[in-house]
């Protein structure tokens, strides 16, 4: 609850959840970084488990010619920093290695799903001169498949209210390279693709004659997680857990909401020996 999106949820119900858990007797350290300010073997010395649940911060590379140009920055280090400021920190507290800001920028999100939509919003919301958002994947079909059944996800457009304040969005891109000047990103090369069903998957090809460059003063790498057994969620220490998007890598709320119940479940039944609460 403390990192998701302000976009989704108001601030006022983040701070009505913390002062509830720690009215049930949970400690909130901030400031804490395990590793460094908290030595980890301190921590499992302390503790009788330790449960990690920090999320997937650590973004997969974008691997294109130009990826170091300047003006490229995974999600992640977008959202972070707006997030900090819509909080009421100073803008040195929020981007301590410097502003990210789509003000009068075109500005391309690489990717889907909730943290492109919130990428989108947050750029329309600082002044962006436009935004495109580019999926590698087919457009889906406006309506799901009803003879689909649970507990198969529905594959049909989504569209979040993000996209409503101003984005293009294309399908069916794949991004070549980030070409720019002075070391700064201009534009992104990229190749229209096509998927084909061969050798029992689905695989992508690249459409002959399709290349275009889209201008980019901006681009953001919306698309990060420890090991950790799938029934006890224990880690190879084994009073260490792990739950959430740091154990199965980027994924919806509901399922950080759901291990973090099995992953209680399984710390219980390693502490008590066995356990009564639900799966």
């Amino acid at each position: 609850y403390l990192k998701e999106s302000t976009r989704r949820q108001p601030w006022f119900v983040i701070d009505r959840r913390v002062d509830q858990m720690a009215a049930e007797g949970v400690e909130f350290r901030t400031g804490t970084e395990v590793g460094s300010t908290l030595p980890f073997d301190v921590l499992l010395a302390g503790y009788d488990a330790v449960v990690m649940t920090g999320g997937a911060e650590w973004p997969r590379e974008l691997e294109v010619d130009g990826r170091n140009l300047s003006g490229i920055h995974p999600a992640m280090d977008y959202l972070t920093q707006q997030n900090k400021r819509v909080a009421g920190d100073s803008e040195d507290r929020a981007a301590p290695r410097g502003t990210i800001s789509a003000k009068g920028k075109h500005v391309v999100v690489i990717g889907g799903g909730d943290t492109g939509a919130d990428c989108i919003g947050t750029a329309a919301r600082q002044g962006a001169a436009s935004i495109t958002q580019i999926e590698i994947m087919p457009k889906p079909p406006e309506r799901e498949n009803k003879g689909l059944t649970w507990p198969n996800w529905p594959h049909k457009l989504r569209t979040a209210p993000a996209h409503y304040e101003g984005c293009e969005r294309d399908w069916a891109v794949l991004t070549k390279q980030a070409v720019g000047e002075n070391g700064r990103v201009t534009a992104l090369d990229c190749v229209r693709v096509e998927w084909v069903h061969e050798a029992g998957r689905m695989q992508m090809r690249e459409v002959a004659g399709s290349a275009f460059q889209m201008k980019a003063d901006l681009a953001l790498d919306a698309r990060g997680n420890v090991r950790a057994d799938t029934e006890a969620y224990q880690t190879s220490v084994p009073k260490v857990f792990a739950a959430g998007d740091m154990r199965r890598g980027q994924s919806l709320v509901v399922w950080a909401i759901r291990e973090g119940r099995q992953c209680a479940r399984a710390v219980d039944e390693f502490l008590m020996g066995s356990t009564s609460l639900p799966r």
